[in-house]
Protein backbone atom coordinates (compact mmCIF):
# COMPACT_ATOMS: atom_id res chain seq x y z
CA UNK A 1 0.00 0.00 0.00
CA UNK A 2 1.29 3.04 -0.93
CA UNK A 3 2.10 6.15 1.45
CA UNK A 4 -0.73 8.42 0.37
CA UNK A 5 -3.28 5.69 0.73
CA UNK A 6 -2.16 4.56 4.26
CA UNK A 7 -2.00 8.36 5.41
CA UNK A 8 -5.42 9.40 4.08
CA UNK A 9 -6.88 6.10 5.75
CA UNK A 10 -5.26 6.99 8.60
CA UNK A 11 -6.79 10.46 8.90
CA UNK A 12 -10.30 9.44 7.65
CA UNK A 13 -10.62 6.69 10.19
CA UNK A 14 -10.34 9.68 13.17
CA UNK A 15 -6.46 10.51 13.54
CA UNK A 16 -5.28 14.11 13.54
CA UNK A 17 -3.64 15.19 10.98
CA UNK A 18 -0.26 16.18 12.90
CA UNK A 19 -0.26 12.75 14.75
CA UNK A 20 -0.36 11.05 11.48
CA UNK A 21 2.33 13.24 10.40
CA UNK A 22 4.51 12.45 13.40
CA UNK A 23 3.82 8.67 12.95
CA UNK A 24 4.40 8.24 9.19
CA UNK A 25 7.62 10.18 9.08
CA UNK A 26 5.98 12.96 7.22
CA UNK A 27 5.26 17.09 7.37
CA UNK A 28 2.23 18.15 8.53
CA UNK A 29 1.66 20.53 5.62
CA UNK A 30 2.33 17.97 3.14
CA UNK A 31 -0.77 16.00 4.74
CA UNK A 32 -2.56 18.95 5.03
CA UNK A 33 -2.14 19.14 1.26
CA UNK A 34 -2.48 15.74 0.33
CA UNK A 35 -6.45 15.81 2.55
CA UNK A 36 -7.49 18.90 0.34
CA UNK A 37 -6.26 16.81 -3.10
CA UNK A 38 -8.39 14.15 -2.01
CA UNK A 39 -11.20 15.88 -1.31
CA UNK A 40 -11.09 17.50 -5.00
CA UNK A 41 -9.98 15.30 -7.14
CA UNK A 42 -10.69 11.54 -4.85
CA UNK A 43 -9.11 8.36 -6.17
CA UNK A 44 -6.85 10.12 -8.40
CA UNK A 45 -4.92 11.30 -5.40
CA UNK A 46 -3.24 7.90 -5.38
CA UNK A 47 -1.70 8.17 -9.08
CA UNK A 48 1.32 9.91 -9.00
CA UNK A 49 1.12 13.49 -11.03
CA UNK A 50 3.23 14.73 -13.69
CA UNK A 51 5.86 16.89 -13.15
CA UNK A 52 5.72 18.87 -16.49
CA UNK A 53 5.52 22.55 -15.68
CA UNK A 54 1.96 24.19 -16.26
CA UNK A 55 3.94 26.63 -18.61
CA UNK A 56 7.01 26.32 -20.45
CA UNK A 57 8.26 29.89 -21.90
CA UNK A 58 10.90 28.38 -23.89
CA UNK A 59 8.37 26.01 -25.84
CA UNK A 60 8.82 25.89 -29.54
CA UNK A 61 5.52 28.04 -30.50
CA UNK A 62 2.66 25.83 -31.61
CA UNK A 63 2.47 27.97 -34.97
CA UNK A 64 6.10 27.17 -35.77
CA UNK A 65 5.40 23.00 -35.21
CA UNK A 66 2.52 23.39 -36.98
CA UNK A 67 4.60 24.99 -39.73
CA UNK A 68 7.49 22.29 -39.49
CA UNK A 69 5.37 19.15 -39.86
CA UNK A 70 3.73 20.81 -42.61
CA UNK A 71 6.70 21.66 -44.40
CA UNK A 72 7.70 18.04 -43.98
CA UNK A 73 4.82 17.08 -45.43
CA UNK A 74 4.95 19.54 -48.58
CA UNK A 75 8.37 18.39 -49.40
CA UNK A 76 7.57 14.78 -48.91
CA UNK A 77 5.13 14.58 -51.37
CA UNK A 78 6.79 16.85 -53.96
CA UNK A 79 9.74 14.44 -53.98
CA UNK A 80 12.23 16.51 -52.20
CA UNK A 81 14.52 15.94 -49.36
CA UNK A 82 12.96 16.75 -46.24
CA UNK A 83 15.20 16.89 -43.27
CA UNK A 84 16.22 19.21 -40.55
CA UNK A 85 19.10 20.85 -42.41
CA UNK A 86 16.31 21.40 -44.92
CA UNK A 87 13.27 22.29 -43.43
CA UNK A 88 15.81 24.80 -41.61
CA UNK A 89 16.61 26.33 -44.49
CA UNK A 90 12.90 27.17 -45.38
CA UNK A 91 11.70 28.22 -42.11
CA UNK A 92 15.12 31.20 -41.99
CA UNK A 93 14.60 32.32 -45.92
CA UNK A 94 10.74 31.69 -46.55
CA UNK A 95 9.15 32.21 -43.15
CA UNK A 96 11.83 34.04 -41.17
CA UNK A 97 11.68 31.71 -38.42
CA UNK A 98 14.99 30.59 -37.03
CA UNK A 99 14.77 27.33 -34.75
CA UNK A 100 17.66 24.83 -33.85
CA UNK A 101 18.31 21.57 -36.33
CA UNK A 102 18.14 19.67 -32.69
CA UNK A 103 14.42 21.15 -32.17
CA UNK A 104 13.30 20.07 -35.50
CA UNK A 105 14.44 17.19 -35.44
CA UNK A 106 12.20 16.18 -32.19
CA UNK A 107 9.45 17.70 -33.36
CA UNK A 108 9.34 15.58 -36.62
CA UNK A 109 10.29 12.72 -34.51
CA UNK A 110 7.77 13.57 -31.53
CA UNK A 111 4.91 13.63 -34.26
CA UNK A 112 6.50 10.37 -35.90
CA UNK A 113 7.90 11.87 -39.39
CA UNK A 114 11.14 10.24 -38.61
CA UNK A 115 11.87 6.48 -39.27
CA UNK A 116 14.82 5.00 -37.71
CA UNK A 117 17.15 3.27 -40.06
CA UNK A 118 20.22 2.18 -38.09
CA UNK A 119 21.81 0.18 -41.31
CA UNK A 120 22.20 3.30 -42.78
CA UNK A 121 25.71 3.92 -43.39
CA UNK A 122 26.85 7.57 -41.56
CA UNK A 123 27.97 10.35 -43.55
CA UNK A 124 31.06 10.50 -41.40
CA UNK A 125 32.31 7.34 -42.69
CA UNK A 126 32.63 8.61 -46.51
CA UNK A 127 35.66 10.35 -47.66
CA UNK A 128 35.13 13.66 -49.26
CA UNK A 129 36.35 14.95 -52.22
CA UNK A 130 35.46 18.36 -54.39
CA UNK A 131 36.80 20.63 -57.32
CA UNK A 132 38.12 23.48 -55.73
CA UNK A 133 36.09 25.88 -58.84
CA UNK A 134 33.06 25.56 -61.26
CA UNK A 135 34.17 23.84 -64.30
CA UNK A 136 36.99 22.32 -62.59
CA UNK A 137 35.67 19.02 -62.79
CA UNK A 138 31.99 17.94 -64.69
CA UNK A 139 30.90 14.52 -63.93
CA UNK A 140 28.75 12.26 -66.04
CA UNK A 141 26.15 9.63 -65.78
CA UNK A 142 22.94 8.24 -67.03
CA UNK A 143 20.05 6.52 -65.38
CA UNK A 144 16.79 4.20 -66.73
CA UNK A 145 13.16 5.84 -65.94
CA UNK A 146 9.77 3.86 -67.16
CA UNK A 147 7.06 5.92 -68.84
CA UNK A 148 3.92 5.03 -69.06
CA UNK A 149 2.94 4.74 -72.28
CA UNK A 150 4.46 0.57 -72.06
CA UNK A 151 3.65 -0.34 -75.79
CA UNK A 152 5.35 2.23 -77.97
CA UNK A 153 8.58 2.33 -74.99
CA UNK A 154 8.63 -1.02 -73.39
CA UNK A 155 11.60 -0.35 -72.19
CA UNK A 156 11.38 3.29 -71.13
CA UNK A 157 14.09 5.67 -71.35
CA UNK A 158 17.43 6.51 -70.42
CA UNK A 159 18.19 10.06 -69.14
CA UNK A 160 22.11 11.28 -69.34
CA UNK A 161 22.98 14.03 -66.67
CA UNK A 162 25.98 16.52 -66.89
CA UNK A 163 26.61 17.93 -63.24
CA UNK A 164 29.60 20.10 -62.15
CA UNK A 165 31.22 19.11 -59.24
CA UNK A 166 32.21 22.06 -57.49
CA UNK A 167 28.89 23.55 -57.17
CA UNK A 168 26.65 20.79 -57.89
CA UNK A 169 24.95 22.69 -60.70
CA UNK A 170 23.10 20.85 -63.08
CA UNK A 171 24.95 21.70 -65.93
CA UNK A 172 22.41 19.67 -68.64
CA UNK A 173 19.80 16.84 -68.09
CA UNK A 174 17.91 14.91 -71.18
CA UNK A 175 15.71 12.09 -71.66
CA UNK A 176 16.67 10.01 -74.67
CA UNK A 177 15.61 6.39 -76.03
CA UNK A 178 19.23 5.23 -75.88
CA UNK A 179 22.31 6.49 -74.62
CA UNK A 180 25.04 6.04 -76.92
CA UNK A 181 28.54 7.46 -77.59
CA UNK A 182 27.61 9.81 -79.84
CA UNK A 183 24.88 11.51 -77.66
CA UNK A 184 27.24 11.54 -74.82
CA UNK A 185 29.24 13.34 -77.80
CA UNK A 186 26.34 15.86 -78.72
CA UNK A 187 24.86 16.52 -75.16
CA UNK A 188 29.20 17.41 -73.50
CA UNK A 189 28.75 19.93 -77.23
CA UNK A 190 25.80 21.26 -76.50
CA UNK A 191 26.86 21.81 -72.58
CA UNK A 192 29.86 23.38 -73.28
CA UNK A 193 28.44 26.37 -75.59
CA UNK A 194 26.83 27.52 -72.67
CA UNK A 195 28.85 26.97 -69.71
CA UNK A 196 32.27 27.31 -71.49
CA UNK A 197 34.86 23.84 -71.35
CA UNK A 198 35.60 22.09 -68.39
CA UNK A 199 39.17 21.78 -66.88
CA UNK A 200 38.18 17.72 -66.76
CA UNK A 201 35.47 15.07 -66.78
CA UNK A 202 34.55 12.31 -64.23
CA UNK A 203 32.86 9.40 -65.46
CA UNK A 204 32.43 5.51 -64.78
CA UNK A 205 33.85 2.84 -67.31
CA UNK A 206 30.54 2.93 -69.67
CA UNK A 207 31.62 2.08 -73.24
CA UNK A 208 29.75 5.34 -74.54
CA UNK A 209 32.66 7.06 -72.48
CA UNK A 210 35.26 5.16 -72.39
CA UNK A 211 36.79 1.84 -74.30
CA UNK A 212 40.10 1.82 -71.91
CA UNK A 213 38.46 -1.89 -70.61
CA UNK A 214 37.52 -3.17 -74.21
CA UNK A 215 39.25 -6.19 -75.81
CA UNK A 216 41.12 -3.98 -77.82
CA UNK A 217 43.52 -2.98 -74.93
CA UNK A 218 44.65 -6.23 -73.78
CA UNK A 219 46.12 -7.45 -77.67
CA UNK A 220 46.89 -3.73 -77.63
CA UNK A 221 44.82 -1.85 -80.78
CA UNK A 222 43.02 -0.22 -78.27
CA UNK A 223 41.43 3.12 -79.96
CA UNK A 224 39.59 5.76 -78.63
CA UNK A 225 35.80 6.44 -78.96
CA UNK A 226 34.51 10.10 -79.88
CA UNK A 227 34.40 11.23 -76.71
CA UNK A 228 37.58 10.42 -75.64
CA UNK A 229 38.96 11.75 -78.69
CA UNK A 230 36.91 15.23 -78.36
CA UNK A 231 38.64 15.83 -75.13
CA UNK A 232 41.47 15.19 -76.26
CA UNK A 233 41.46 17.44 -78.98
CA UNK A 234 40.38 19.76 -76.72
CA UNK A 235 43.41 18.82 -73.99
CA UNK A 236 40.36 18.32 -71.73
CA UNK A 237 41.82 15.77 -68.88
CA UNK A 238 39.57 12.58 -68.48
CA UNK A 239 38.88 11.05 -65.17
CA UNK A 240 37.70 7.78 -64.72
CA UNK A 241 36.38 5.70 -61.39
CA UNK A 242 38.12 2.43 -60.64
CA UNK A 243 35.87 -0.47 -60.99
CA UNK A 244 33.18 -1.18 -59.01
CA UNK A 245 33.37 2.16 -56.55
CA UNK A 246 30.46 4.04 -57.79
CA UNK A 247 31.12 6.72 -55.12
CA UNK A 248 34.09 7.87 -57.09
CA UNK A 249 31.00 9.28 -59.09
CA UNK A 250 28.62 10.11 -55.77
CA UNK A 251 27.61 13.19 -56.61
CA UNK A 252 26.17 12.49 -60.05
CA UNK A 253 24.91 9.14 -58.84
CA UNK A 254 22.83 11.08 -56.37
CA UNK A 255 21.60 13.44 -58.14
CA UNK A 256 19.71 11.26 -60.09
CA UNK A 257 18.66 9.53 -56.80
CA UNK A 258 16.87 12.89 -56.21
CA UNK A 259 15.32 13.66 -59.62
CA UNK A 260 13.92 10.40 -59.75
CA UNK A 261 12.53 10.44 -56.56
CA UNK A 262 11.03 13.87 -57.81
CA UNK A 263 9.89 12.40 -60.49
CA UNK A 264 7.90 9.39 -59.22
CA UNK A 265 6.30 12.17 -56.99
CA UNK A 266 4.42 13.88 -60.04
CA UNK A 267 1.04 13.05 -61.19
CA UNK A 268 0.38 12.17 -63.88
CA UNK A 269 3.71 10.38 -64.84
CA UNK A 270 5.38 10.99 -68.47
CA UNK A 271 4.06 9.14 -70.93
CA UNK A 272 6.64 10.38 -73.43
CA UNK A 273 10.15 11.23 -74.19
CA UNK A 274 8.86 15.11 -74.25
CA UNK A 275 6.55 15.00 -71.17
CA UNK A 276 9.55 13.53 -69.48
CA UNK A 277 11.54 16.40 -70.73
CA UNK A 278 9.32 18.81 -69.79
CA UNK A 279 9.64 17.38 -66.12
CA UNK A 280 13.34 17.11 -66.16
CA UNK A 281 13.57 20.95 -67.42
CA UNK A 282 11.56 21.88 -63.97
CA UNK A 283 13.23 19.95 -61.83
CA UNK A 284 16.34 21.42 -63.48
CA UNK A 285 15.09 24.97 -62.46
CA UNK A 286 14.02 24.28 -58.95
CA UNK A 287 17.65 21.81 -58.26
CA UNK A 288 19.92 24.74 -59.51
CA UNK A 289 17.80 28.16 -57.94
CA UNK A 290 15.07 27.20 -55.52
CA UNK A 291 16.14 24.29 -53.64
CA UNK A 292 19.22 24.40 -50.64
CA UNK A 293 21.29 21.71 -51.30
CA UNK A 294 22.96 20.69 -47.94
CA UNK A 295 26.80 19.45 -49.05
CA UNK A 296 27.08 23.30 -49.80
CA UNK A 297 28.16 26.14 -47.58
CA UNK A 298 24.87 27.66 -45.41
CA UNK A 299 23.21 25.29 -47.97
CA UNK A 300 22.86 28.00 -50.70
CA UNK A 301 22.28 26.99 -54.01
CA UNK A 302 24.27 25.25 -56.87
CA UNK A 303 23.67 28.74 -58.39
CA UNK A 304 24.52 30.60 -55.90
CA UNK A 305 27.92 28.91 -55.99
CA UNK A 306 28.41 27.97 -59.18
CA UNK A 307 28.64 31.96 -60.19
CA UNK A 308 30.40 32.89 -57.00
CA UNK A 309 34.34 31.98 -58.33
CA UNK A 310 36.11 32.16 -61.40
CA UNK A 311 35.72 29.14 -63.75
CA UNK A 312 38.16 26.74 -64.93
CA UNK A 313 39.38 26.33 -68.08
CA UNK A 314 41.59 23.33 -69.94
CA UNK A 315 44.08 25.66 -71.22
CA UNK A 316 43.88 28.81 -68.60
CA UNK A 317 47.11 30.17 -67.66
CA UNK A 318 47.93 28.58 -64.15
CA UNK A 319 50.04 31.54 -63.85
CA UNK A 320 47.23 34.15 -63.02
CA UNK A 321 45.40 31.94 -60.36
CA UNK A 322 47.68 33.63 -57.52
CA UNK A 323 45.65 36.77 -58.04
CA UNK A 324 42.85 35.50 -57.35
CA UNK A 325 41.19 34.04 -53.81
CA UNK A 326 37.82 33.11 -52.66
CA UNK A 327 37.47 33.09 -48.70
CA UNK A 328 33.94 32.22 -46.52
CA UNK A 329 33.79 34.78 -43.81
CA UNK A 330 30.82 36.36 -41.12
CA UNK A 331 30.24 39.60 -41.08
CA UNK A 332 30.87 41.24 -37.42
CA UNK A 333 27.98 42.71 -35.52
CA UNK A 334 28.89 45.92 -36.67
CA UNK A 335 28.57 44.69 -40.16
CA UNK A 336 32.47 44.74 -41.20
CA UNK A 337 34.62 41.87 -42.37
CA UNK A 338 38.15 41.94 -42.44
CA UNK A 339 41.04 41.35 -45.69
CA UNK A 340 44.53 40.94 -45.35
CA UNK A 341 46.14 42.78 -48.34
CA UNK A 342 50.46 43.23 -48.94
CA UNK A 343 50.66 41.97 -44.89
CA UNK A 344 48.37 45.12 -44.18
CA UNK A 345 44.84 44.04 -42.06
CA UNK A 346 41.61 45.97 -43.93
CA UNK A 347 38.41 46.36 -42.42
CA UNK A 348 35.41 46.26 -44.96
CA UNK A 349 32.16 48.23 -44.10
CA UNK A 350 29.13 46.31 -45.37
CA UNK A 351 26.54 47.80 -43.19
CA UNK A 352 24.78 46.83 -39.73
CA UNK A 353 21.54 45.39 -41.71
CA UNK A 354 23.66 42.70 -42.72
CA UNK A 355 25.63 42.03 -39.48
CA UNK A 356 26.44 38.39 -38.60
CA UNK A 357 25.52 36.93 -42.13
CA UNK A 358 27.65 34.43 -43.60
CA UNK A 359 29.43 36.14 -46.96
CA UNK A 360 31.92 34.97 -49.62
CA UNK A 361 34.76 37.24 -50.37
CA UNK A 362 35.69 37.40 -54.27
CA UNK A 363 39.41 39.05 -54.08
CA UNK A 364 41.38 39.78 -57.22
CA UNK A 365 43.98 41.63 -56.44
CA UNK A 366 42.26 44.62 -54.97
CA UNK A 367 38.97 44.44 -56.30
CA UNK A 368 36.38 42.20 -53.81
CA UNK A 369 33.50 41.58 -54.11
CA UNK A 370 31.20 40.50 -51.08
CA UNK A 371 28.01 38.03 -51.56
CA UNK A 372 25.90 36.53 -49.24
CA UNK A 373 26.77 32.53 -49.08
CA UNK A 374 23.39 31.57 -48.97
CA UNK A 375 21.56 33.89 -51.57
CA UNK A 376 24.13 34.83 -53.68
CA UNK A 377 23.14 38.49 -53.68
CA UNK A 378 25.75 41.33 -53.83
CA UNK A 379 26.54 43.00 -50.69
CA UNK A 380 29.75 44.88 -51.45
CA UNK A 381 31.43 45.69 -54.66
CA UNK A 382 34.75 47.49 -53.81
CA UNK A 383 38.50 48.44 -54.77
CA UNK A 384 40.64 48.41 -51.64
CA UNK A 385 42.51 51.76 -50.79
CA UNK A 386 45.58 50.39 -49.49
CA UNK A 387 46.54 53.61 -47.50
CA UNK A 388 43.54 53.10 -45.57
CA UNK A 389 42.43 50.82 -43.11
CA UNK A 390 38.54 50.98 -43.03
CA UNK A 391 37.44 50.95 -46.57
CA UNK A 392 34.05 52.83 -45.64
CA UNK A 393 30.35 52.45 -47.54
CA UNK A 394 30.28 56.21 -48.25
CA UNK A 395 27.51 56.69 -46.70
CA UNK A 396 26.83 59.29 -44.15
CA UNK A 397 27.42 57.94 -39.94
CA UNK A 398 24.30 57.38 -38.57
CA UNK A 399 21.52 55.28 -39.08
CA UNK A 400 19.46 55.17 -42.36
CA UNK A 401 17.32 57.60 -42.93
CA UNK A 402 13.43 56.31 -42.71
CA UNK A 403 11.85 57.24 -45.79
CA UNK A 404 9.32 59.64 -45.92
Amino acid sequence: MSKRRVVITAVLAGQSQSEVARTYGVSQGWVSKLMARYRAEGDAVFEPRSRRPETSPTATPEATVELIVRLRKQLTDAGLDAGAETIDWHLRHRHQVTVSRATINRVLVRHGAVTPDPSKRPRSSYIRFEAEQPNETWQSDFTHYPLTDTKTFPKGVEIITWLDDHSRYLLHVSAHLRITGPIVVTTFTETTATHGYPASTLTDNGMVYTTRFSNGLATGRHSRNGFETLLRDLDIVQKNSRPNHPTTCGKVERVQQTFKKWLRAQDPQPATIDELQALLDQFVQLYNHQRPHRSLPQRATPATIYNARPKAAPTADRSAENHHRVRADKLDASGCVTLRVNGRLHHIGVGRTHARTHVLLLVDDLAVRIIDAATGELLRDLVIDPTRDYQGTGKPPGPTPKKK
